[in-house]
């Protein structure tokens, strides 16, 4: 089969034929319909990640049927559809026993420092999967835990979105943010998007946002004249952090779970004083989250936006797309 493996940093990831592996004794064979493409494999491969073990098959948006199992795999079988973590934790630290692996201080990054999903069949310990309904499609399999569960975590579990509450999704027309305004709106809050793409203003208002504001500009002023944000989604970082802080009401919160440039950001600290503002930082996504998003995909509450599916050899592509913020919703690789 052919996988997408990343030799040496800042250049082109290759495409080379490896073999189907078998699963070891805890471990299941998964067969992919659909890859996920995240910006975070596109910071893998410019070194943003010192950790990355080359030569690596990048990506960690792994979901799929399980055609093989391990010897000593108990909760799955052949048929079962599946969802990986994008990572492995140790399961056996204080963060693993309490529900709050994403926490685990010696979980494993696939696609990082072990062998990710780039590839049709992937082996994957039984500790990281979580089974899906019947009804899932093979876009949310993969999606299910960097995307939506990882948003589910952010917004519902950290976040508390709901009725009543205005959220405000910065990077909204990207990968990740498309779907937030989406989950953020099947949880009844009201949604103000940012983007700095006016081709993406009608995926937006498609999709269900009911306020867009526009990121070239002192958005935050935009959103105070809309009543201002209970809630900020940061899924940027340093282009849009101070602005959003500005963006939120006394007693707002700010979920932080992007950061496109790996650079510092000024922190006004009177201003967070005054307003009582709270700042979190969110990681990925718990096996209960990504259960919890499987069960909105199945009841029809929410769905994959995909942008553009792309062969595997298309991946040198699809970064550039993202560098370049040309794509709209995931990029997803076809198998």
């Amino acid at each position: 089969m052919k996988a997408a493996i990343l030799k040496k940093i800042n250049e082109p990831v290759s495409i080379d034929d490896v073999d189907i592996p078998d699963p070891a004794e805890n471990e299941v064979l998964i067969k992919q319909e659909y890859a996920g493409v995240c910006y975070r494999d596109l910071l893998a491969a410019t070194g943003f990640f010192p950790r990355i073990a080359l030569p690596m098959i990048q990506g960690h948006e792994i979901g799929g049927t399980v055609v093989k199992v391990g010897d000593k795999v108990e909760a799955f079988r052949p048929g079962d559809k599946v969802s990986s973590l994008i990572y492995i934790p140790c399961g056996k630290c204080e963060f693993c026993r309490s529900g709050n692996e994403n926490l685990c201080p010696y979980k494993k990054s696939l696609g990082e420092e072990v062998q990710g999903g780039f590839r049709q069949y992937v082996n994957i310990p039984e500790i990281s999967l979580v089974k899906a309904p019947n009804n899932v499609d093979g876009a949310s399999l993969s999606l299910a835990a960097c995307v939506t569960g990882m948003l589910y975590h952010a917004l519902k579990r950290m976040g508390k979105a709901g009725e009543g509450k205005k959220v405000l999704i910065t990077g909204a027309g990207g990968g990740v943010g498309i779907h937030a305004v989406e989950m953020a709106k099947a949880f009844g809050a009201t949604v103000i998007a940012e983007t700095t793409s006016p081709e993406k203003l009608d995926l937006l208002e498609k999709i269900g946002a009911d306020y867009i504001v526009d990121g070239n500009s002192k958005f935050n002023e935009d959103v105070k004249k809309l009543g201002g944000a209970d809630i900020v989604l940061e899924c940027v970082g340093i282009y849009t952090f101070e602005r959003s802080l500005r963006s939120l009401n006394n007693g707002g919160k700010m979920v932080i779970i992007g950061n496109v440039k790996p650079d510092p950001v000024s922190l006004p600290l009177g201003l967070i004083i005054l307003k009582g503002n709270t700042i979190r930082g969110s990681i990925s996504s718990t096996k209960k989250d990504v259960e919890e998003a499987l069960n909105m995909v199945s009841k029809g509450m929410i769905k994959p936006i995909v942008g553009k599916e792309i062969d595997i050899s298309q991946i040198n592509e699809a970064y550039k797309l993202m560098k370049d913020k040309k794509s709209s919703g995931r990029i997803m690789i076809k198998f």
